[in-house]
């Protein structure tokens, strides 16, 4: 029984080397509520990753990861279990469609394609913690260039600024006037520029420049890309064409006019590629690619049927043999260098109503030895789901009809019965777990969210073509056309403290009045729900 629990990111800051299993399994409960057969299977492969970097190299090299696959429809948290992990452990994590490889055009080559997506994953991972780290020095210097934008510095040689600048219109350059004598010691060379470039910095953190325009050089990004058109497919190039002709593809500016507050951004973003050793973030990507990549083969089931046809069916056992070295460890060449997937955790999932896990070729079952199965949604699964996380669907409706002023209440039996007709729909049509929790809310919501603002917004004037002044009211038609009557709305009026308020609460009976006048005594398979 499994249910989605949205999380956020303060709760990954955690000391993962002194984490035991059971505690992996109470961090994932945060996010997936029940199914502990799956959550113990990827805490225990999460705890033998930590137990294998502990260990001298050569030993740590001939363990292999526990692959696991896990059983069960969809819907029931099987994707969400192994992204969370990833989130736990700051892992790169790709999701694949099993299936896609079956498709027509298929060539076996682009199951290496996985492994290139893992490593571009864990580059921009990288890149984003190794600017992050950077971001305070790349704010100075971007501040310091915004400056110079501003005020100029003027040569050694020139006379000392006078004490106010001035600014020219359609000019980002702030002009100090030459200064006149007033009896006092002379003031050395850019001592008043840089009084006058501070008292600009100190104006600049107060906000108060972010309205004007400045000019400054940008980076022309229209630059040529380059395929190689193979019968393996299309390949990659790992070919620097810039260093090689940098005449031609060199690094062309052009002048773009933008106001500070973007110049500043622009600036630091530029700081921080500078900054950063693109060289290290690549071999560290690759590096965390091979010690605690983590790969998510959905549909799995989807290409588990034997040979025994004709037509498409005839390429599943082949794109399990093209699977097969990648999950048992291979080379895959990238244009980042080579990467073993040697140490790549593989997660397969799939419902397997058709199918089952022993259709797999043997040796691709062998490489999967931690099977797990996630058992479906019960109608007490589909209560806590719409109540108790932090950001569930009932709060998330409520919110955003909060941003208008109105007030949104469901009582326990409206959502109890909410979740009675998910779980009925489920049994009686195609069974998509927690899915259809959306389709069924967005129904019974379906009336409050279009007629609701008209409740508490004040009638508008409108001026006609014989100049009468006219009241209009948010619900009355603006083309003259005959309207439908629309369904009253569960409106009570509440005394609070501060007066009267208007709520709008759902029932048990307006649930049923949005949702089974479409279900009762009709083909479910016909509609969303």
């Amino acid at each position: 029984m499994a249910i989605f629990l949205p999380g956020t990111a303060e709760d990954q800051a955690l000391a993962l080397d002194d984490m035991t299993p059971r505690e992996i399994v109470v961090e994932l409960d945060k996010y997936v509520v029940g199914q502990q057969a799956a959550k113990r299977a990827v805490a225990i492969a999460l705890r033998n990753r930590m137990r294998r970097q502990k260990l001298s190299p050569e030993l740590a090299d001939e363990i292999m990861p526990k692959n696991i696959i896990m059983i069960g429809p969809t819907g029931v948290g099987k994707t969400e279990i192994a992204r969370r992990l990833a989130k736990l452990t700051n892992s790169p994590f790709l999701k694949v469609e099993a299936s896609k490889f079956t498709e027509v055009g298929y060539v076996g080559r682009d199951v290496e394609s996985m492994v290139r997506d893992l490593v571009e994953i864990a580059i921009d991972m990288v890149r984003e913690e190794k600017m992050e780290e950077v971001e305070d020095k790349a704010e100075l210097a971007a501040e310091d260039r915004l400056l110079d934008l501003l005020l100029p510095p003027t040569p050694s040689a020139a006379p000392a600024a006078a004490a106010h600048a001035t600014h020219e219109p359609g000019s980002n350059v702030i002009q100090l006037p030459a200064a006149t004598p007033t009896g006092d010691a002379e003031e050395k060379p850019g001592e008043r520029e840089q009084r006058t470039r501070e008292k600009l910095r100190q104006q600049f953190r107060e906000g108060k420049l972010d309205e004007r325009v400045v000019e400054l050089d940008v980076r022309d990004r229209n630059q040529p890309s380059f395929e190689v058109i193979t019968n393996q497919g299309t390949e990659e190039m790992d070919i620097n064409f810039k260093d090689m002709l940098p005449g031609l593809f060199g690094q062309r500016t052009k002048k773009r006019k933008m106001k500070v507050s973007e110049a500043f951004d622009y600036l630091v973003q530029e700081e921080e590629n500078r900054l950063v050793d693109m060289d290290q973030v690549n071999r560290l990507a690759v590096e965390r690619v091979e010690d605690s990549g983590i790969v998510f083969l959905d549909e799995i089931d989807k290409i588990a049927g034997r040979e025994g046809g004709h037509g498409p069916d005839v390429s599943r056992e082949g794109v399990q043999r093209d699977i097969l070295p990648i999950v048992e460890g291979t080379t895959v060449n990238t244009k980042y260098g080579m990467v073993s997937t040697d140490h790549i955790l593989f997660i397969a999932a799939g419902a397997f109503h058709v199918s089952k896990p022993s259709d797999l070729i043997p040796e691709l079952q062998g490489r999967f030895p931690i099977r797990v199965e996630l058992q479906s949604l019960t109608v007490g699964d589909f209560v806590r789901i719409l109540t108790e996380p932090k950001s569930s669907l009932v709060k998330q409706s409520t919110a955003l009809l909060e941003t208008e002023g109105l007030k949104l209440e469901f009582t326990k039996e409206a959502i109890a019965e909410m979740a009675q007709f998910a779980f009925r729909v489920n049994e009686t049509t195609e069974n998509i777990g927690a899915r259809r929790l959306h389709t069924i809310l967005e129904r019974v919501l379906d009336e409050i969210s279009f007629q609701a603002p008209d409740l508490f917004k004040s009638p508008r004037t409108e001026v006609t073509e014989e100049g009468v002044v006219a009241e209009v009211h948010a619900s009355a038609s603006l083309t003259g056309e005959a309207q439908l009557p629309s369904p009253p709305l569960p409106v009570i009026e509440r005394q609070t403290a501060n007066g009267v308020e208007k709520v709008i609460v759902v029932d048990p009976e307006y649930v049923r009045l949005q949702v089974a006048s479409i279900v009762k005594d009709q083909d479910l398979s016909r509609y969303i729900l």
